[in-house]
This record gives structure tokens, sequence and C-alpha cells, in this order.
């Protein structure tokens, strides 16, 4: 796969993702802006809690790799993948660092 194949698909996903959550999740909030409530609620059966499990542990492997390629290979700005991580989601926040860790390799991932 290309560089810039892999930059325009993981911006895709990552927008595409953030559009969706903003459709889904903005109205009802809107409506009754009770996160707690909002935030509980993905746990409400097993499967439901299975899923929300899952995007938790995602958000710290993604809290950890950051913290680790900061260190390791000086990638900067990481912070911002993990605030975005939470709201909208890891999705999002992964596509982010993604893209800001292409940019930072040697040579700004302009390599195909």
């Amino acid at each position: 796969m290309s560089t810039a194949l892999f930059r325009a698909l993981v911006a895709v996903i990552g927008a595409l993702f953030t559009l969706a959550f903003f459709v889904i999740v903005v109205p009802p909030l809107v409506h009754d802006p009770d996160v707690i409530g909002a935030f509980a609620a993905g746990f409400v059966n097993p499967f439901a809690s299975g899923y929300s499990l899952d995007t938790v542990a995602c958000w710290c492997l993604l809290a950890v790799w950051v913290s680790f390629e900061a260190r390791a290979k000086g990638i900067r700005h990481g912070w911002i993948a993990l605030v975005l991580g939470v709201v909208p989601g890891v999705a999002a926040g992964l596509s982010v660092y993604l893209l800001m860790r292409l940019g930072q390799e040697r040579g700004g991932g302009r390599r195909a």
C-alpha cells in the first residue's frame, strides 16, 4: 500500500467515524445531557459491555503506544490523540495519531 493511500484511508475512516459519532450521539445528549448516564448506557447488557470494554482497552493501548513513542521516537503532540480518543472516540484518536506519526517520522511519510 502506498503512503498516499494509507494516509487517505486513515483520514477518511477517522472522519467518517467522527461524523457518525456526532450524528448518532449528540442529538440524544442534547436532549438529555447526562454524560455519566450516556457512558453507563454502553454497559447496559453483556454484548454492549464487551464492545465498551474493547473500546476502553484500545484507548489504554493507544495511551501506552503514544507514551512509548514519545520517548523512544520523539513523536510529539500525542496527547491530542488521547483527548480525541475519549471524545469522539478511539477511531478518531488513532487516526489522528497515525497521521501525526507519519508526518513526524523520517522523511515525513513521503515515500510510497
